[in-house]
């Protein structure tokens, strides 16, 4: 967590910073690349004796299955959370992607849940269900809801999620409408 001394923050300068990590996501991602070998392995040692379109379809199958598996779980093997003066980012994975950047503006709250688990939003990932709202989801346990002002939540699996909603709700105090 990186703080910066009261009235010393600039539009861009990151308050909070916090990750989550799944490392079961790694063994999947072998799963892909294993599968990737093996689509490799039939187009370079198969005898061909069975006809070209059935090794063509098992080579590009495995490849497919290989490739959507190796970049489905490494986009999820972590997310991160940072937070500045003006706005919160989720991103995911090693490229960033996807990414989400939501302005304060947008958020009429944020909660602490100490209980977040993949089976109740339909497992890892990026996930959508229209009676809980949207997620991103890469491990179990602790996470932060945002409420936000279009009656939506966002949540986000991410350690240290108490703080997080500390600093959030922080930001929020001084742009909250009917506050005075």
């Amino acid at each position: 967590m990186r703080d910066h001394p009261r009235g010393e923050t600039t539009p861009n300068s990151v308050i909070w910073t916090g990750r989550a990590t799944n490392r079961f996501q790694w063994i999947l991602a072998l799963v892909g690349a294993g599968c990737m070998a093996l689509g490799v392995e039939l187009a370079v040692d198969s005898a061909w004796t069975s006809g070209v379109l059935p090794l063509v379809m098992s080579v590009v199958g495995c490849i497919a299955a290989g490739l959507l598996v190796l970049f489905g779980t490494l986009a999820f093997v972590h997310v991160a959370l940072e937070v500045d003066a003006e706005s919160l980012e989720v991103r995911c994975g090693h490229i960033g992607l996807p990414r989400r950047r939501i302005p304060l503006t947008h958020v009429a709250g944020a909660d602490f849940v100490p209980h977040v688990t993949p089976r109740h939003w339909g497992g890892w990932g990026y996930r959508w269900r229209p009676d809980k709202g949207t997620a991103v989801v890469v491990r179990r346990g602790e996470g932060v809801v945002l409420r936000l002002w279009d009656g939506h939540t966002f949540t986000i699996t991410v350690d240290n999620a108490e703080s997080a909603v500390q600093v959030i709700q922080d930001r929020l105090r001084p742009s909250t409408p009917g506050r005075v």
